[in-house]
């Protein structure tokens, strides 16, 4: 497995992106949904990584994204055949130490409360609850998390 930041415009992070679209919009309304697209994805502060297979496959993305006082940790997915397999621990791991090289001091996160994989995932890897931050609105499809950098 290899994790590297790339663009996300290319044909294999487009198919990654929308397959969690799909799965996004298959659980919750499409107003309830933050996601960024891909022309977000490319912009400047956006640290986006890919997770390869031994093939050369992307198995998986996720980014963050460096605003002035946090970073929020965006668009994560990892492909069902590569869950459990400790890959999305891997990548939000290799975000977070790309992040702090980057002056990033404290993490943030929104994702959806019927998302019990993430939740526990995020929970590991030392996120805690907190309310909302940024521009996101009081929302009862999200659940926002927050962790200082280590």
């Amino acid at each position: 497995m290899q994790i590297a930041l790339e663009t996300p415009d290319q044909p294999a992070v487009h198919e990654l992106i929308g397959e969690l679209d799909t799965y996004l919009y298959s659980l919750y309304p499409a107003e309830n949904v933050y996601a960024l697209d891909i022309a977000s994805l490319c912009h400047p502060s956006v640290l986006f990584a890919v997770v390869r297979d031994a093939a050369g496959d992307a198995i998986g993305c996720g980014a963050i994204v460096i605003k002035s006082d946090y970073g929020e940790v965006k668009r994560m997915y990892v492909r069902p055949q590569a869950r459990r397999k400790g890959v999305a621990g891997r990548l939000i791991e290799a975000l977070e130490v790309e992040a702090v090289r980057n002056g990033c001091r404290t993490f943030m996160l929104e994702t959806g409360p019927t998302m019990p994989e993430a939740l526990s995932l995020y929970d590991r890897m030392g996120y805690r609850r907190c309310g909302p931050f940024g521009d996101y609105p009081d929302d009862p499809f999200s659940v926002f998390m927050h962790k200082d950098a280590t």
